[in-house]
């Protein structure tokens, strides 16, 4: 492995651990905030309506951070299997530029636009 690939892989390993302690402070901060709610001067139903928009806050914010580390993730998986940098879709390697910019890229530029392109364009239903 060369010492741009080890750096990289290093880099991802690093942005796992602190997508993971990122993760486990969300879920104990929301933890923590339901013990402390003592309960809206104005009513049931806006302490409904704020715990259910800080809910919602949360899983978004939860559901980002899986997203990133599952993406983190495969690019390791990729350097097991030996197949990093290369681009799942048309199998050719992925510019060096854009694994340094984004070292979890599991596409080509011209594939990722490709893609990109056909899922905003949805069939009409008829």
């Amino acid at each position: 492995m060369t010492d741009k690939l080890k750096s990289i892989h290093a880099h991802l390993e690093s942005e796992l651990k602190h997508f993971t302690e990122e993760l486990a402070q969300v879920q104990t901060s929301a933890s923590s905030s339901d013990e402390r709610r003592e309960g809206s001067p104005f009513g049931k139903r806006e302490e409904e309506a704020t715990e259910t928009m800080e809910l919602e806050k949360r899983l978004a914010l939860e559901n980002r951070i899986r997203q990133e580390m599952s993406g983190i993730e495969h690019a390791l998986e990729k350097f097991e299997k030996g197949t990093y940098g290369l681009c799942e879709n048309c199998g050719r390697p992925i510019d060096p530029e854009r694994l340094e910019v984004l070292p979890q890229a599991a596409y080509c530029v011209n594939c990722k636009a490709l893609l990109t392109k056909n899922a905003k364009v949805a069939p009409t239903p008829k």
